[in-house]
This record gives structure tokens, C-alpha cells and sequence, in this order.
């Protein structure tokens, strides 16, 4: 039976293949906590993203609750996709640092990822109630005008 070797189990003489798996993570990690921002399902994550950094911020853990939640407040106004990649970017780095730093908080970062899937939810509709002539939409959340035709 093969065993996967975990951040924290490599050789020292496999640096590279644990730095290029840390900042595999990192992307990973950093999109994920940006899309969480946008979502409602921010609330009861924020927790978790503050947990993995502890008192790690340049200022402790107020600095990194301060820049959540200034990268939240853009991030749930509908920022442009630029905006949106420019955050993930910098959140990546920032989780590449703490990775390097500490390779155990590697487990959390993959549960959050992992986690994320189960935060959207699921929904199930049933149009009932005789014949429906029309547009059904079905959605999370509409910013702005919804027009059909």
C-alpha cells in the first residue's frame, strides 16, 4: 500500500517538491477564503481563516481581523474580477508565509478548502401548482435589475 507523505513527514532533501505543494495549498487556500468572503457562508468561517493565523500578523491577529475584514467588505460589494484576483494574490502570500512557517497549519488550510464544498449548500425546488408559462430563475443571491426579453 502507498503512503502520501504529508508537508510535515518530507525529506529534507525534497525542499522543492514541499515548497511547490505549500504554494499549491497556498492558491488553493487563498481563492477559497476570498470566495468565502463573497459568500454568506463568511460569517462562520472568519473564525477558522483568524484561527490559522493565530497571532502570526505583522500586529497579531487584529491586523490580519482588520484586512479580512477590509477584503470582505469589497469582496461582498461585487468587486471586479481583477480586484477579486488581486486579493486572492495577496492572501496567497500570505498563507505561503505561514505554511513555510509552520507546515503543520497545512491540514487546516486543506480542511477549510475541503470544508468550503459543504458551506454552498444544497437546493431543491418544486414549482407546483398547475401549469407554469414563463422564466423560472433560481439563484443565490441578484445584485441589481433582472429583465427577461
Amino acid at each position: 500500500m502507498m503512503r502520501t507523505l504529508s508537508v510535515t513527514e518530507r525529506a529534507d532533501g525534497d525542499r522543492g517538491a514541499m515548497q511547490a505543494e505549500l504554494a499549491v495549498l497556498a492558491a488553493s487556500g487563498a481563492t477559497t477564503i476570498v470566495q468565502l468572503m463573497a459568500q454568506d457562508a463568511w460569517a462562520t468561517t472568519k473564525d477558522r481563516v483568524l484561527a490559522l493565523f493565530g497571532g502570526r500578523g505583522a500586529n497579531g491577529v487584529e491586523s490580519v481581523e482588520t484586512e479580512l475584514d477590509e477584503t470582505h467588505v469589497a469582496a461582498a460589494a461585487g468587486s471586479d474580477d481583477m480586484r477579486l484576483a488581486q486579493f486572492v494574490s495577496q492572501w496567497q502570500a500570505r498563507l505561503l508565509v505561514l505554511l513555510q512557517e509552520d507546515p503543520a497549519t497545512a491540514e487546516q488550510v486543506r480542511a477549510l478548502v475541503a470544508d468550503s464544498a459543504d458551506q454552498t449548500g444544497s437546493v431543491h425546488n418544486v414549482i407546483s401548482g398547475g401549469e407554469v408559462r414563463g422564466a423560472v430563475v433560481q439563484s443565490r443571491t441578484i445584485n441589481g435589475d433582472l429583465n427577461f426579453g
